[in-house]
C-alpha cells in the first residue's frame, strides 16, 4: 500500500495535515484510544490520506460536549446562525472543484456524480439558511384569557450516521438541517469515506464560523455506531445504510428511548408499459440501473417491461450497456468507476451468478477485473431469483416482464422495500393509476429512480425504513419536537 505524493493529497480546503491521524471535536485532535484509519482510493489501491479511528470512549467525549454546547447554540440570533450556512456554501462553491475530485477519487464515482454531490451540498446549506428563518410554532384555539401555543424544541444532540456511496449528500442533509433547528451534532461517517462525509463538513464549518463544540465528526465502524446509538447524551439518530444495519440502529436507539430516522435499502421497481418511448425509456433504465456503478439506495433495481416490448428493450439495453466505459473515475473520461471495496464486488457477483444458475440469461457483462465490475444486464427474471428479490448494489440492470398492469402491479410490490418507484407511458394519467397501487416512498411518473430534489421528503417504506422522511418540510418534523405552553394572566381558581 502506498501513499500519495503530499503534492496530490493537500488542497487549500482539504489539508490532509490538519486531520492525519486525527479526529474533529471542535478540534482537531488525536483519538483517546489512538486509533487510525487508511483511506484507500477504490480504483488505484493507494492510500489518499490517514485519519483517527473513534472508539467509543470518543462518542462518550465528544457527545458530552455537544450537549454542553447545544444551548449556547440555539441561542445564537437567527440571522447570525443563518449567516453561518451562507458562508459555508460559498465556502464549498469557492472550492468545488478541489473538493469533486477528492469525493470522486475516495468513493470511486465519475467526476459528474461528483461534481452533483458538491452542487447538491451547496443547495443543503442554502436551505438550511432559511429553515433557520422560517416560523417553527403555531397559536392555537383557546379559552379567553388563555394564550395557548406550540412551539419547535431541538432534541439536544443528534447523531448522524452516514454512508460511502454518496457520503457528502448523505451526510450535509441531516447535519445542516439539524444544526438549522438548534441541535448540536455528532457525526459519524463511514471510514471508508471520512473526508468527503464527514472531514470536508468540518473544515466548511470551521471557515464559516460555527462555535467551536457544536459539530463532532469522528469516523469509525459499527462499534463506533452502536456507541453513539447507546450515549444517553444523544437524542435522536439519523441512520442511512443497508436494512441489516438500520435494525441494529433501531434496536439500540428503541432500547435507549431515542427517536430514530431510518433510511435504509431498496429493490425499486422501474415500469416500462407497452406504449412508452422506448428510446426513453432505454435511457432512464440505463441511468438508473448504472449511475456510480448502481451502489445507490435508489437504484432502478428491477425494471419490468411489457411482454410485447421486452425483447427489443434488453437489445436496447444491451447495445447501451456495450458502449460504457469503466476505469478510473478521477481521469473523467468513463461513465462507470471501481466497487467500493471486494465485499461488495464479491457479493453482487455471487447473486448474478447464482441467478443464472436459476434460470435467468446473462445478456453481457458479468466479468471484473480488480474492483472494477463490467455493467451487467440479467433478463428472464422471476421471483426467488437472487437478482428479483433482493437488492443488488451492482452495476447490473435486472429484467423482466409483465403481461398486464395488474401483473406489473403484483411483481413491483412482492418486495420487502419501499422507497422509490417509477412509471414510464406516453399515458400520464394511466401511469399515475398504476403509480398511486404501488407500495413506495417516492413515486416518479415518466423517469427513473433516481431522483431527489432536497426541498422534497425524502424517505421508504417496510423494509426501506421507518417511514420517517427528511428533506424540506420534513426537516422541522424530524430534528424537533413539540412543546406546548399556556400562559394566563392570573391563576384560575379550581373547586379543591
Amino acid at each position: 500500500m502506498s501513499r500519495l505524493p503530499q503534492s496530490q493529497s493537500t488542497h487549500a480546503l482539504l489539508d490532509e495535515g490538519l486531520w492525519e491521524g486525527k479526529l474533529f471535536s471542535g478540534a482537531w485532535q488525536a483519538p483517546l484510544a489512538g486509533g487510525r484509519t487508511a483511506v484507500i482510493e477504490p480504483a488505484t489501491g493507494h492510500c489518499l490520506t490517514i485519519t483517527g479511528e473513534a472508539r467509543a470512549e470518543d462518542i462518550t467525549q465528544s457527545a458530552a460536549s455537544a450537549a454542553r454546547h447545544q444551548a449556547a447554540w440555539e441561542a445564537v440570533a437567527p440571522r447570525q446562525r443563518a449567516d453561518i450556512f451562507l458562508r459555508a456554501a460559498q465556502v464549498l462553491q469557492a472550492h468545488a472543484d478541489e473538493c469533486a475530485l477528492f469525493i470522486a477519487r475516495e468513493t470511486g464515482g465519475i467526476l459528474l456524480k461528483a461534481h452533483h454531490e458538491v452542487r447538491e451540498a451547496v443547495l443543503f446549506l442554502q436551505l438550511a439558511a432559511g429553515q433557520v428563518m422560517q416560523p417553527h410554532g403555531l397559536v392555537l384555539p383557546s379559552n379567553s384569557g388563555t394564550l395557548s401555543y406550540a412551539r419547535r424544541l431541538p432534541h439536544g444532540v443528534v447523531g448522524v450516521i452516514s454512508p460511502f456511496n454518496f457520503p457528502l449528500i448523505l451526510s450535509i442533509r441531516s447535519v445542516a438541517a439539524a444544526l438549522a433547528a438548534g441541535n448540536a451534532v455528532v457525526l459519524k461517517p463511514d471510514p471508508q469515506t471520512p473526508i468527503s462525509g464527514g472531514f470536508l463538513i468540518a473544515r466548511l464549518f470551521e471557515e464559516a464560523g460555527l462555535p467551536a463544540g457544536v459539530l463532532h465528526v469522528l469516523p469509525g465502524g459499527a462499534h463506533t455506531g452502536a456507541a453513539l446509538c447507546a450515549d444517553p447524551h444523544v437524542r435522536m439518530i439519523a441512520f442511512t445504510g443497508s436494512t441489516a444495519a438500520g435494525r441494529k440502529v433501531a434496536e439500540t436507539a428503541g432500547r435507549n428511548l431515542k427517536k430514530v430516522a431510518l433510511e435504509l435499502g431498496g429493490k425499486n421497481p422501474l415500469i416500462v408499459l407497452e406504449d412508452a418511448d422506448l428510446e426513453r425509456a432505454l435511457s432512464c433504465a440505463s441511468w438508473g440501473a448504472f449511475l456510480h456503478q448502481g451502489q445507490i439506495c435508489m437504484a432502478s433495481g428491477l425494471i419490468l417491461v411489457h411482454e410485447s416490448l421486452v425483447e427489443r428493450f434488453v437489445e436496447g439495453l444491451v447495445e447501451r450497456t456495450r458502449r460504457l466505459r469503466v476505469g478510473d473515475p478521477a481521469s473523467g473520461e468513463v461513465e462507470l468507476g471501481p466497487m467500493i471495496n471486494e465485499n461488495q464486488l464479491v457479493r453482487a457477483h455471487q447473486m448474478v451468478l447464482d441467478s443464472v444458475g436459476a434460470g435467468a440469461r446473462l445478456q453481457i457483462g458479468g466479468r471484473y477485473e480488480g474492483l472494477f465490475y463490467q455493467p451487467t444486464v440479467l433478463s428472464h427474471l422471476k421471483p426467488g431469483m437472487p437478482a428479483f428479490d433482493r437488492e443488488l448494489f451492482g452495476p447490473v440492470a435486472c429484467v423482466a416482464s409483465f403481461a398486464s398492469d395488474e401483473e406489473a402491479i403484483e411483481l413491483a410490490n412482492r418486495s420487502e422495500y419501499g422507497l422509490a418507484a417509477a412509471v414510464i407511458s406516453r399515458s400520464v394519467g394511466r401511469a399515475m393509476s398504476l403509480g398511486a397501487r404501488l407500495d413506495c416512498g417516492m413515486l416518479h411518473i415518466n423517469d427513473q429512480t433516481v431522483n431527489d430534489d432536497c426541498v422534497n421528503p425524502f424517505g421508504g417504506r417496510g423494509n426501506s425504513g421507518n417511514g420517517s422522511s427528511m428533506n424540506g418540510p420534513a426537516n422541522w418534523d424530524e430534528f424537533t419536537q413539540w412543546q406546548w405552553v399556556t400562559v394566563k394572566e392570573t391563576p384560575p381558581q379550581y373547586p379543591f
